[in-house]
């Protein structure tokens, strides 16, 4: 009994220390480290008993969310399962233009600490990151991966459930519509919009349900400059007008879910000249990439509490990823919610498949976990980021997560490019309706 006890001690003792935050950018331990690890077998079945086994796949938080150290933790009775990995290549027009254009980005020191791009045209700004700024580069090619031109949601929009500690939960619908205005790979598009107007990418969102929030709408303009700092706004049905954000407000809930507006847009939301990074290691860890969309729309296919997908319809997957330490350039520190964050990017297609996240004392505060699944775009076969997605925000700290899935419970998924010119009757391919501060007021027609 004692040596148990013991072996428990142990085992939450190694735990704290893997999210305690001690790999920061400063630590030489944590640096330049390689995970050499077999690969598992298909089939292998992970569960809270033998997690250990395999924790050389998983971040931080999935460690947590296994050993059962906070209120979120997965149940007795949960279930792994790891099935075969994939490869996603972007399309031809995206290789060609990283081939075409990528030896003309320049990194551009700025004042006050942070970074930003001269010479970017299309595809992916640095293919082969290395030192000088390996992590920072690794950071730069998440945010301009590929992406199609256009994502856009069901008309009945996303599902999601924010819970507490005490088993409520508020139930939203919203909506969206994601595009990107300049920096274009897709075939038969120009690489700037004609409509663009200086926009690289927006990012528009209404609240359908619940009824007391119905047509509130969140908008972000990012510029083609990235030293241009985006634009934020906010449509108050009420006020029947929008009001502009400030763009240091970064940390604010986001429709009043546990995601900042960093953290929207699977994970890291831009603003590349306010982030330092620095690589840690490579690694091999385990995300779902691969299921049918129609099949994640039911809260019934997910464990109860924590809405983890359950393996009879979702099989996870090694991926292997790059860890980078992400904080605030250090002029832009001081009040800032976030000590640091450790993302795991993919290698091959650059998604953010996890973060753990730190709060400004270094005590590990969320995990979110950003299952991207593949989908098919008209003209480009099934590529790794569509907008189809499980997200999921665990506040390890105050007991609340937040859960977004993209199918409607119909079946609804996310289309994409030419799909979204008449989804269910509506045209999301409208750039004044859904990418301009003048559009917002069109819902009230």
């Amino acid at each position: 009994m004692v040596k148990r006890l013991l072996s428990v001690s142990l085992l939450m003792l190694m735990v704290s220390w893997a999210v305690s935050g001690s790999c920061g950018i400063a630590t030489i331990a944590c640096a330049a480290q390689q995970i050499s690890s077999p690969d598992l077998a298909q089939g292998t079945v992970i569960t809270p008993q033998n997690w250990w086994q395999y924790k050389n796949y998983m971040p931080a938080g999935m460690q947590a969310l296994f050993a059962g150290a906070y209120h979120w933790k997965f149940p007795a009775n949960f279930q792994m399962v790891v099935g075969p990995s994939h490869r996603f290549a972007p399309p031809k027009s995206y290789q060609e233009n990283t081939e075409k254009y990528s030896a003309e980005v320049k990194i551009v020191q700025l004042p006050g600490g942070g970074h930003s791009l001269s010479g970017y045209v299309a595809g992916l700004p640095f293919p082969r990151p290395a030192d000088p700024l390996k992590g920072w580069k690794i950071l730069v090619d998440e945010w301009y991966r590929y992406v199609p031109y256009l994502i856009c949601s069901a008309p009945s929009g996303y599902q999601l459930s924010l819970n507490d500690r005490f088993g409520h939960a508020a139930q939203l619908r919203t909506p969206l519509v994601y595009r990107r205005l300049s920096h274009i790979s897709d075939p038969g598009m120009p690489l700037t919009d004609p409509q663009a107007q200086g926009i690289d990418y927006s990012e528009w969102i209404e609240v359908l349900q619940p009824e007391e929030s119905r047509y509130s709408q969140n908008l972000t303009l990012y510029y083609d400059d990235p030293a241009k700092p985006e634009d934020v706004f906010l449509f108050i049905p009420a006020l029947r007008r929008s009001l502009r954000l400030s763009s240091a407000a970064r940390c604010s809930p986001f429709v009043g879910t546990d995601w900042t507006q960093d953290d929207v847009r699977t994970g890291f939301n831009g603003g590349i000249i306010r982030w330092q990074a620095e690589w840690l290691k490579n690694q091999r860890i385990l995300t779902l990439i691969t299921a049918n969309p129609e099949d994640f729309g039911s809260w019934s296919n997910y464990y109860r509490g924590v809405l983890f997908p359950k393996p009879s319809w979702a099989k996870f997957e090694l991926r292997d990823s790059y860890v980078i330490d992400v904080r605030r350039i250090r002029s832009q520190r001081p009040g800032y919610c976030y000590g640091k964050q450790v993302m795991y990017i993919d290698q091959e297609n650059y998604n953010l498949y996890w973060k753990d996240i730190y709060d400004s004392s270094m005590h590990y505060w969320k995990a979110l976990i950003g299952d991207h699944i593949a989908s098919p775009v008209p003209g480009e076969g099934m590529q790794a980021e569509t907008g189809n997605l499980i997200e999921s925000v665990y506040d390890m700290q105050n007991g609340h997560s937040s859960i977004a899935i993209s199918t409607d419970p119909e079946g609804g998924w996310v289309h994409n490019n030419q799909a979204c010119r008449n989804y269910q009757g509506v045209n999301y391919d409208n750039v004044a309706r859904y990418s301009t501060a003048a559009g917002l007021a069109q819902v009230l027609r």
